[in-house]
């Protein structure tokens, strides 16, 4: 049974105050929890159904405490229109000091607003092998549940990691990796040189890259449209998925 102290906890993890101040964030669906079960990520408590316990029973035993609950119990706790057959709450991990390799593909988020945006772009960068992301500030907080979901996973191996841009851009200058920036009206993504090593700045879905940021920026791309539609931009999340792959299609 999940008590009613326990739910209130569970909902509050909706929001990015109580997950700070609890240093704890919320995983549900069955490939979102079996996923985090397996990796680095410390899953303090598992709610789940009888089914789902006996068919993974070996990888629910990572679970610090494991609760069995019925259907209705997920549903009353969830935060999906249509739960699954388990929940789990985790411990947010202490921040380290990490310094930046810029090894590879590695991308910079400015102010990307949408959680779902910000999970496909995890997703994706997962996808390319891609398992580091830079951030602004003000990007939507890694830990929301619904950044979380759409992930599908890739959450527990892709790390984003928040600091300001001057920092990431003194860091590419002094290793000598371009800095690339994606614009409206920037050359073809399609017609340039792109190396192994380089940083790419993604910009906030309504503003794009912001003013400070883009004076840092090397050299501006876009992804040209082959439409005459009239729609004005591209998805922030579908542009990553391109600009990845044409990246990484020079290497092969």
């Amino acid at each position: 049974m999940i008590s009613k102290n326990k739910l209130k906890l569970i909902r509050s993890l909706a929001k990015k105050k109580y997950r700070e101040k609890e240093k704890l964030f919320l995983t549900e669906g069955d490939k979102n929890v079996l996923e985090v079960l397996t990796s680095n990520f410390v899953v303090r408590e598992l709610f789940a159904t009888p089914e789902f316990l006996f068919q993974h029973a070996q990888i629910t035993k990572k679970a610090r405490l494991t609760i069995e609950v019925g259907p209705d119990e997920i549903k009353k706790a969830s935060l999906l229109q249509t739960p699954q057959n388990c929940l789990a709450i985790c411990e947010i991990p202490q921040p380290g000091i990490y310094h930046p390799t810029l090894k590879g593909l590695v991308f910079y988020l400015d102010g990307i607003q949408d959680p779902g945006n910000l999970g496909t772009i995890i997703r994706t960068c997962d996808w390319f092998g891609i398992d580091e992301i830079f951030c602004s500030a003000d990007t939507v907080d890694f830990y929301n549940p619904k950044v979380i979901q759409a992930t599908m996973g890739s959450f527990c191996r892709v790390r984003v990691l928040e600091t300001e841009f001057t920092s990431i851009a003194t860091a590419a200058k002094k290793a000598q990796v371009p800095i690339y920036g994606s614009f409206m009206d920037g050359n073809s993504v399609y017609s340039q040189n792109l190396p192994e090593n380089a940083l790419v700045v993604l910009g906030n879905e309504g503003n794009g890259i912001r003013p400070e940021t883009e004076n840092m920026i090397d050299w501006k791309i876009s992804i040209p449209s082959f439409s005459n539609s009239g729609t004005e931009s591209l998805n922030v999340g579908v542009a990553a998925g391109i600009i990845c792959s044409e990246f990484k299609r020079r290497l092969i």
